[in-house]
């Protein structure tokens, strides 16, 4: 949005189109609350945009333009209230009473259910209803209002929250989405894609209607590829992930196909609901369905996405499953539109992230992303797992062994501690294993797991890995201390996404220093 503005101040006026198509809502929200007259709100954001136009050029820097705008939005609100004005019928009013196949009744119903919204939200505090008008109605993301009406992101949510509950008390929900298609807990012709089976179930207590799909994958293990369904992709795929994490390949190869037989039929869907977290499991997941999604025709077909970093009252938030199923029921209904910016982001990411050049995905996240507000954090983090031209250790064998050294000696401990430090990463555990495992492995093992009798995988949960020891080897100790390489004298076989690092001297690192991705040979 920056560059329009820029553009725009330069006199360009498609640029300034686009300004008016995003910032239309929300002015009208802001001058509804001022003004009570929807005819009267719409009136002054149109002579808003009219000055901010004229007035452009004396706007010193492109961010400034949220809270600049809004302080004209209000201006000519306050102008219009010392105004005469005449009580008028909506143009949209005069052409439904126009149609004579329309029922009396229904437009009568309908009218009754929208007053009884606005009364409902004409209840909360004013600070609240711009909260609630904004991003429930309008679809604005918590970072664009926070710079449009000037208030941190953490007190938006705040409110939002305060607002639900309010309003579940006086309004069921159901009610606030017949009229506004957005607030609602869906029907039976909705499909809910998540991304585990706690979510699924908690969901299935009542707190949504329509089906459910659980999405079993784990992107950031092994070999990913731009199109997953071809044939020898699924293979070489399958293989890896039941010799690392010993997920059988005909279970995994079924289990694909049947989720991906479901997406085929969407369609019958009214809409499609995406769920899903901030970490780069879920962040994969949710850019490869965008992916998807992207190449298909969806017609009548409505995408919405749930997607959060954080929950009020949790400190360290890990991902959906913490969640009561009190606290998931005060998310039912919350979903944004996903619209063309949302696919588009989602295929580039996909695209990027099972590219052979990792620099691809870093050229991506130097660019403005924040239509998938998790995406950059997440995927840089992706990066950060490379081996590092420092001592060949990624970020995740860089905190094991420090943690070791700081006297965290348990596997389960390790896999805690790790995970909550890289909570970006969204690892899980048998992820983390099958890198405990590479790293004890010879020859110039990191690490020594006393008393291991064999590592869990996805059919044996091992319960006497929980009394294992894990120790530093004195080589671990050199590379931790950036003495030795660890690639450099073991070699790698390993996939980062679409990236096939193989031999003692891969192609890519990570500079840790510099938190980016170099080619070996062209910057060393």
């Amino acid at each position: 949005m920056l560059q329009y503005i820029e553009d725009a101040k330069q006199g360009d006026r498609q640029a300034f189109e686009t300004i008016v198509r995003h910032y239309t809502a929300m002015a009208n929200a802001v001058a509804y609350e001022k003004l009570h007259d929807f005819q009267l709100a719409e009136d002054a954001v149109q002579e808003a945009f009219t000055e901010a136009f004229l007035h452009l050029n004396k706007l010193r820097v492109g961010e400034a333009f949220p809270g600049w705008f809004k302080a004209i939005v209000i201006r000519q609100c306050y102008r219009i209230t010392r105004r005469k004005h005449h009580p008028m019928v909506p143009y949209e009013e005069a052409a439904q009473s126009a149609e004579a196949q329309v029922s009396v009744s229904d437009i009568i119903e309908k009218r009754e259910l929208q007053q009884t919204v606005h009364d409902s939200i004409a209840l909360l505090t004013p600070n609240m209803r711009i909260a609630v008008q904004l991003f429930y109605i309008q679809g604005y993301s918590l970072q664009e209002i926070s710079s449009f009406v000037g208030t941190s992101v953490p007190i938006l949510k705040k409110r939002l929250f305060d607002a639900r509950r309010k309003l579940k008390g006086a309004l069921p929900v159901a009610d606030l989405v017949s009229v506004y298609n957005h607030l609602y807990v869906g029907g039976k012709g909705v499909l809910h894609i998540v991304n585990g089976d706690s979510v699924a179930e908690k969901l299935r207590q009542g707190i949504v209607q329509g089906e459910i799909l659980v999405w079993r994958e784990v992107y950031p293990q092994g070999p990913v590829f731009l199109d997953s369904a071809a044939l020898d992709n699924r293979s070489r795929r399958s293989q890896y992930l039941e010799q690392t994490m010993g997920i059988p390949r005909s279970e995994f190869v079924q289990g694909s196909e049947a989720q991906e037989k479901v997406l085929a039929d969407f369609h019958k869907y009214e809409e499609i609901v995406l769920w899903f977290e901030h970490d780069l499991f879920d962040q994969t997941m949710l850019c490869h369905l965008l992916h998807w999604f992207s190449g298909q025709s969806l017609q009548k077909t409505k995408l919405s996405l749930l997607c959060i970093g954080q929950y009020p009252g949790i400190e360290l938030f890990r991902g959906l499953g913490q969640l009561s199923r009190e606290q998931m029921e005060t998310l039912s209904g919350t979903w944004k539109s996903i619209g063309a910016e949302e696919l588009d982001l989602g295929r580039t990411f996909w695209q990027a992230y099972t590219s052979q050049n990792p620099q691809q995905l870093q050229q991506l996240l130097i660019q403005d992303t924040s239509v998938l507000p998790f995406a950059q954090e997440a995927f840089q983090f992706h990066l950060s797992r490379f081996p590092s031209i420092q001592n060949g250790l990624g970020i995740v064998e860089q905190t094991t062994l420090a943690m070791i050294k700081d006297g965290i000696n348990g596997p389960y401990e390790l896999f805690q501690h790790v995970g909550n430090k890289l909570n970006a990463l969204g690892m899980g555990d048998l992820q983390y294993w099958h890198i405990l495992k590479e790293m004890s492995r010879d020859p110039y093992p990191l690490i020594q797991i006393g008393g291991l009798q064999t590592i869990p995988s996805y059919l044996d949960s091992s319960l006497s890995f929980r009394d294992c020891i894990v120790t530093l080897t004195e080589f671990g100790k050199r590379v931790l201390d950036g003495k030795e390489d660890w690639i450099a004298n073991k070699g790698i076989d390993e996939w980062y996404g679409g990236v096939h690092l193989q031999g003692y001297f891969p192609r890519w690192r990570w500079n840790t220093i510099e938190q980016k991705i170099i080619e070996i040979g062209a910057e060393t």
